[in-house]
């Protein structure tokens, strides 16, 4: 299943809604989001990093007294997105143990 969702994941041309895959795949959405995070920390996937939101200066919504992007009505907040990893480097062997009878 961890190949099927790598395997969409480039197989897309775009974006791709979590939850669709979610039911194009028959899992749970709670158990792709799982699957994305383990690509990502093998490095095969990126989570894609947005500036987080900040206040408008001149926004007077909030009478000078804004909450922030997390307190604000008028932030959106956006989704979270991945893309494939390109600049992915393969793994390296780790080195002989000392003393190796066979590496010296």
């Amino acid at each position: 299943m961890l190949q099927q969702v790598l395997h969409e994941v480039k197989a897309a041309k775009g974006a791709i809604n979590l939850n669709e895959l979610a039911r194009q795949l028959g899992i749970d959405r709670s158990a792709l989001d799982g699957m994305i995070e383990f690509w990502v920390r093998k490095g095969r996937l990126k989570a894609d990093d947005l500036a987080p939101a900040e206040p408008h200066a001149a926004c007077s919504s909030c009478a000078g007294s804004c909450p922030g992007p997390q307190g604000c009505p008028f932030v959106l907040t956006m989704p979270r997105t991945y893309s494939l990893n390109v600049q992915r480097k393969p793994p390296q062997p780790a080195p002989p143990a000392k003393g190796c009878h066979r590496c010296g």
